[in-house]
């Protein structure tokens, strides 16, 4: 677990909850609210309240902590053993051994993302997120991909930042709108989709293909690596394609909250779709395309494993 001491910035106590600014090995964000107490966190598992990860003391080895770790992975939560020291600097309140952050907002599932497309009559396009750390990154996603026109988002459970105050600030609300998923599995998720139909393009500055020379007009999922390890090379070499963004500067990538907003309006651009009204609803149907002249096709979708 890597070792990063949070500092606290204007801090705020609420009862049992507290917020914190800095990232930390645990799985703390910017501005995430805290819980802690082993009473608060019970309550809050009990009561369905939104949470991204509980934090137990380890070992955690007594009765009471044993009952909110199974109530929490009984909830598909992610349980995250911590040193004693570690919630001793986190929390100002008695943490007796157990901590929860909270979730500004529930997360779905895959299949209510592609149920919700289906409801609009629109073909499925989805933002998979793997390791994005940064709150603001993960934020600047989630509004890239609302308006875009994108169905949702999916972020994985563990190793990656969580739906916090800092992510929807960053959202600039688009958040309210957004069906995030957090699934286990990254790749897992990336194989079931592709049972179902989507294509799964990844953005990475290694690859060989332009994002331009890929159709995007179809189903498609849009994979965006993390900020120091990209794709990662399971996930990398599960999708159907693997881009590239063209630079002409001295630095070598865009960063990952960039790189999704130039794939979704490019994926935008060949769908035909009009802007969205304020209302969430669109001015026009999906129009076909007519931006390719005859000669000039792009090659039809191929798997991986036929090229």
């Amino acid at each position: 677990m890597r070792d990063r001491i949070i500092s606290e910035k204007n801090n705020k106590r609420r009862g049992s909850d507290h917020k914190y600014s800095r990232d930390d090995g645990g799985g703390l964000n910017r501005d995430t609210e805290l819980i802690t107490g082993r009473n608060a966190v019970t309550e809050a598992l009990k009561s369905e309240r939104p949470l991204n990860k509980v934090f137990l003391q380890n070992p955690a080895s007594d009765g009471p902590l044993r009952v909110i770790e199974a109530m929490a992975r009984g909830r598909g939560i992610p349980v995250v053993r911590v040193e004693k020291a570690w919630l001793d600097k986190t929390s100002e309140r008695p943490h007796q051994g157990a901590a929860a952050s909270v979730s500004v907002k529930e997360y779905c599932d895959v299949q209510d993302i592609l149920e919700y497309s289906a409801e609009r009559g629109e073909k499925p396009l989805l933002v998979i997120t793997n390791g994005i750390f940064d709150t603001h990154n993960l934020g600047a996603i989630i509004r890239s991909a609302e308006t875009a026109g994108a169905h949702g988002v999916v972020v994985p459970k563990r190793n990656a930042a969580g739906l916090t105050g800092a992510v929807a600030r960053t959202s600039a609300g688009a958040i309210e709108y957004m069906r995030v998923a957090r699934v286990a599995n990254i790749a897992a998720v990336i194989r079931d989709l592709k049972k179902q139909g989507i294509w799964i393009i990844g953005a990475d500055a290694s690859a060989t293909m332009n994002y331009t020379d890929c159709d995007m007009s179809g189903a498609a999922a849009i994979v965006i690596g993390g900020e120091d390890g990209g794709l990662g090379r399971l996930v990398a070499e599960s999708c159907d394609f693997v881009v590239k963004l063209p630079v002409r500067g001295n630095i070598a990538s865009l960063n990952a909250s960039a790189a999704a907003a130039v794939m979704l309006y490019e994926a935008l651009r060949q769908r035909g779709l009009t802007s969205p009204a304020h209302d969430g609803t669109y001015r026009g149907d999906m129009a076909p395309r007519d931006d390719i002249t005859e000669g000039d096709e792009k090659p039809a979708l191929e798997s991986v494993e036929n090229e």
